[in-house]
């Protein structure tokens, strides 16, 4: 075994934990070990039973005088076990596990861990933490060699169907004991030596000795987590600032003028300032590197327009790479309107339109990843726009400057990011924001709907749609998931697309048209959908998050999220921004089928905020930094265990970082970082 081994080769993890590990990420030994607990229970206090309170978290040794189930009359088990150390007997209850009486015995020897109650008169510990243990043979004190489940700092993790931490503990002991051997720490020495080294860290996070180990071992994971980001940043930097452009571009400020006059609309102070920023930067010998940011409707694709016709006037094309089909259809549609009455031929390459739809060859090339084909050749490119960039890998955008020959590049994104997130992920790149929605945008009125109130909200969209609007409902899911033995549908918490388009169909909008849409549809079945939803053809979309990615219906004027706890506030404030694109006042109105009080109190600053970075700066600090971005964003955004809201960390790892590669640029006096940077990146670094 090592730390790349597959899990489905370890003792233990068939096809069904194979599955459920991958659920959660988890693949290799090395996910596993890098799996962290987010809590621990403390169940290092132990005492006599003869001495136990009410009221208190406390460990226990003693032996099983009996076990066994009884049935309510709903047929529901209760396990009950009598355990007796010498100095008293308490009683130990189970719900639901009937299981145990085969795996516990009279006369076993058991230690358990929990919070002791008082029921009828007696102390009793409810839903114990359990596992057996040993008498040494020299006599009959109890004897625990590595106890992982009571008597410890026990570790707690984020579970998914069939996956228990009790399980997850069990595997991780296990593994951890048989590979510690073979970490090794690239961490340079003079770091190294102010924090726990990393075999340690790993143990001291899973399985703490101490509250002040524990402390140490996420300090020490965090800090490698934030520096790796910045070092990849700042190196790719120092590598792009080596960059020269053999011909610099020829900005005519005429040009641009003439241009920005004729458009069918006036720029905002925004939109103009950004241009600006970007002219700079393409008047430079070095290749731009830019990231513009903005709310749903500012106008970033009309900036890159502007952009675009100024490459085109120095007789060189443009690629513009978009994470699904949708979005590169909807760019293709609108640069084809602002660049065509100029002469500027748009192409568009997508997995389902493997061709250029051009008489002749395109000025721009409009796509998604298949424009990473090898069978497609980019001559004189002289700028690269990536949208979303956040939903391409590394490898892929790497890929893409390789065909394309140290162009300018421009990154765009309607995610809002929190300013710590920038500094961090986004260290790279040199920053433009769009703060200022287009004059005339009618505000989005933003309700939560609690679950009576339901009726009324589906009697409102009849309304609406009698009228002559549309409408989105989005779902957390596309279709729902397997159910467990014994859990009933009306348990389920999430509802799906599949599900709802049937349910909503057949019943309370019978008399309306409804689409489907979700991202296991192809290419093509997306695009009709979309195409009839803008023809009028159907009344309500059912749809997944897929419509977040700037589908443009003015007449839609209702967006109806179900599940909106499940969303980060980034996310749901970009898909309100779906509708409000026209004349007509619009709504977003949010369900969930959550009874939490804090959950409900999150969902709802959206009635109040309708500023996408205050939301997501809000976020960050309710949620952290793992799910800021909610079901929307995912792969770079995450962090496992560091937090984008802990500037000092972060101004500590980018110090940290930015010294190590001032004295060696290319990390070749480092060449375990190195072998780290090209692990986490997955392709091969520049020389």
């Amino acid at each position: 075994m090592d730390l790349g081994t597959s899990l489905a080769f370890l003792p233990g993890i068939g096809s069904y934990y194979k599955a459920k590990l991958a659920r959660v990420g988890v693949l290799t030994v090395s996910d596993l070990i890098n799996y962290y607990p987010f809590r621990y229970d403390d169940f290092s206090k132990s005492a006599k039973i003869s001495e136990i309170r009410s009221g208190e978290v406390v460990t226990i040794r003693g032996e099983i005088w009996s076990i066994k189930n009884a049935y309510t009359r709903a047929r529901k088990v209760i396990t009950t076990a009598i355990l007796n150390d010498g100095s008293n007997s308490i009683e130990l209850i189970w719900f639901h596990s009937p299981y145990l009486t085969k795996s516990i015995h009279p006369q076993d020897l058991l230690q358990v861990s929990g919070k002791a109650t008082r029921r009828k008169d007696k102390i009793t510990i409810v839903m114990p933490q359990w596992e057996k243990v040993n008498r040494q043979e020299t006599g009959e004190d109890l004897n625990i060699n590595k106890s992982v489940h009571t008597g410890i700092l026990v570790p707690v993790y984020s579970e998914t169907e069939g996956l228990s931490s009790k399980w997850l503990r069990q595997k991780i002991t296990s593994v951890l004991t048989q590979v510690n051997s073979q970490i090794s720490d690239p961490m340079p020495s003079e770091y190294r030596a102010k924090m726990l080294d990393l075999p340690y860290a790993l143990s001291q996070i899973h399985f703490p000795d101490s509250w002040n180990l524990a402390d140490q071992a996420r300090e020490r994971l965090a800090f490698d987590e934030l520096f790796y980001i910045q070092l990849q940043n700042q190196k790719r930097t120092l590598e792009w600032k080596k960059k020269k452009l053999i011909n610099p571009l020829v900005v005519s400020e005429a040009d641009l003028e003439n241009f920005i006059k004729k458009l069918p609309f006036k720029l905002t102070t925004a939109q103009n300032k950004v241009i600006d920023q970007i002219v700079r930067d393409l008047k430079n010998s070095q290749p731009m590197n830019r990231l513009v940011q903005g709310d749903v409707g500012s106008g970033k694709t009309v900036v890159a327009a502007v952009i675009i016709y100024l490459v085109a006037q120095n007789n060189l094309g443009s690629v513009v790479m978009a994470p699904t089909e949708l979005l590169a259809f909807q760019h293709f549609n609108t640069l084809t309107k602002l660049l065509s009455p100029f002469g500027i031929n748009i192409g568009i390459y997508t997995g389902s339109r493997k061709k250029i739809e051009v008489s002749s060859k395109p000025d721009v090339i409009v796509g998604t990843h298949a424009l990473l084909s090898d069978k497609l050749k980019l001559d004189r490119i002289g700028l690269v726009v990536v949208d979303e960039q956040q939903k391409f890998g590394v490898e892929q955008r790497s890929v893409l400057r390789q065909k394309t020959s140290s162009p300018h590049f421009l990154t765009m994104t309607a995610t809002p990011i929190p300013r710590t997130v920038a500094l961090t992920l986004y260290g790279d790149l040199d920053l433009s924001v769009i703060d200022e929605l287009p004059p005339g945008r009618i505000k989005i009125k933003t309700h939560f709907v609690p679950k009576k109130k339901r009726s009324d909200a589906y009697a409102f969209i009849a309304k609406q749609i009698r009228q002559g609007r549309q409408v989105y409902i989005i779902t957390p899911l596309i279709e729902e998931p397997a159910l467990p033995a014994g859990r009933s549908e009306t348990n389920a918490s999430a509802k799906s697309a599949k599900v709802e388009f049937e349910k909503l169909k057949n019943g309370v909008f019978k008399d309306f048209k409804l689409g489907l849409l979700h991202g296991r549809l192809k290419g093509t079945e997306k695009e009709s959908v979309l195409k009839a939803f803008k023809n009028l053809e159907i009344d309500i979309l059912v749809s997944t998050s897929v419509v977040e990615v700037g589908i443009d219906i003015p007449n839609a004027t209702i967006m109806l999220i179900e599940g909106a706890d499940r969303f980060g506030l980034a996310g749901l404030h970009q898909l309100r921004g779906r509708v409000g694109r026209g004349e007509h006042q619009s709504y977003a109105l949010l369900f969930t089928e959550s009874d939490e009080p804090q959950a409900i109190n999150r969902v709802k600053n959206l009635e109040k905020i309708d500023d996408g970075l205050k939301l997501a700066e809000l976020d960050l600090k309710i949620r952290g930094s793992g799910q800021i971005f909610g079901t929307l964003q995912s792969g770079r955004w995450e962090l496992k265990i560091a937090s984008f809201s802990d500037l000092p960390l972060i101004e500590k790892t980018k110090e940290a970082a930015g010294k190590i590669l001032q004295e060696s640029p290319n990390l070749d006096k480092y060449p375990l970082l190195l072998g780290k940077l090209r692990d986490l990146e997955k392709i091969v670094m520049p020389d």
